[in-house]
């Protein structure tokens, strides 16, 4: 077991990544369909004749897409990796069905992404995957079950959510973490509220956060992922057991979680990853602190350069 904070990345190696937002990196999009016929669209960063890193999958989470990715996928592929981020099924520029939700089939729906692009791409041959939030717990799903299609998990504050540990009955989770109704408001208000809630984050980040939306002709909104389909994820979310998969899992695993305060929330975020470091064979942890929860996009650069140092020492050999 490994445990290392953040303070352990030298401040070169951080510095060097910095002041590279007016950088872009072209980008192409394409489709890959899952074997039940769902398309599933990949965003497609690693537009590069020899590249010198490793690749690198992106999973967003619940109620977002694949371009709240821009920033650390832009550095990542600067950096030299390969890098690809997901729209998830019900997500962004993904097919919606009404079925396929579950942990395990979401994790099932990224192997056959990974297998898919590794048949035509022989670099793409056990990639690090990248999950935030609900994307961390997909990872911790995709490591105990694929474990020979990956060479490692980074879970960006998730991978350790048990709903279950704050809301005893699903009712009382369903009732508290509805998300409010978006359905009809103005773009330019949502974009004007969001900006004022963030007030450090990038255009590009701003950007990334209203492609979960649909803006329709009248300048209104609608999210891409339905109400109905929120409420089924976030049920199977709430019957996830993350911790039951530790003993499994023997890919190397990457934590980097965010904190802003010394509040329950946070200790016990703290004592979930404290239990999987020391059931993991291979684990760190780098914290965040003060982050948001969509710290990827809050310091893009940063955390391109955590994860590039995780790569680079050997961590994910």
């Amino acid at each position: 077991m490994t445990k290392q904070g953040a303070h352990a990345i030298p401040s070169a190696i951080l510095h060097q990544r910095r002041d590279n937002g007016s950088v872009s990196s072209p980008w192409v999009s394409s489709l890959v369909s899952a074997p039940d016929g769902t398309n599933l669209r990949v965003v497609d960063w690693s537009q590069t004749t020899a590249p010198t890193g490793i690749p690198v999958v992106l999973l967003h989470g619940l109620a977002s897409n694949a371009r709240l990715w821009d920033g650390p996928a832009r550095c990542l592929t600067q950096i030299g990796h390969s890098v690809i981020a997901l729209d998830l099924r019900g997500h962004g520029h993904s097919d919606k069905p009404d079925h396929g939700y579950s942990v395990p089939e979401i994790a099932a729906d990224v192997a056959h992404v990974i297998k898919t692009r590794a048949a035509t791409q022989p670099r793409w041959n056990r990639p690090l995957v990248v999950g935030q939030s609900w994307g961390g717990n997909i990872v911790v799903e995709l490591a105990s079950q694929f474990p020979d299609l990956i060479r490692g998990i980074v879970a960006v504050d998730g991978g350790t959510i048990d709903l279950s540990h704050s809301f005893a009955e699903w009712d009382e989770c369903e009732r508290t973490l509805r998300p409010p109704h978006l359905v009809g408001m103005q773009y330019e208000r949502l974009r004007s509220y969001i900006r004022a809630a963030h007030p450090d984050w990038t255009e590009e980040a701003i950007d990334g956060q209203m492609h979960n939306m649909e803006k329709r002709s009248d300048g209104t909104i609608a999210p891409h992922l339905t109400m109905e389909r929120h409420m089924t994820i976030l049920r199977h979310l709430w019957e996830d057991r993350p911790a039951e998969k530790w003993p499994h899992i023997k890919v190397p695993v990457l934590f980097t979680p965010a904190s802003k305060a010394h509040d329950e929330h946070t200790a016990v975020k703290r004592q979930q990853i404290a239990d999987a470091l020391s059931q993991l064979p291979k684990a760190r942890v780098e914290w965040f602190e003060p982050a948001d929860h969509d710290l990827h996009a809050q310091f893009p650069d940063r955390f391109a350069a955590v994860v590039d140092h995780a790569i680079s020492t050997g961590f994910f050999r």
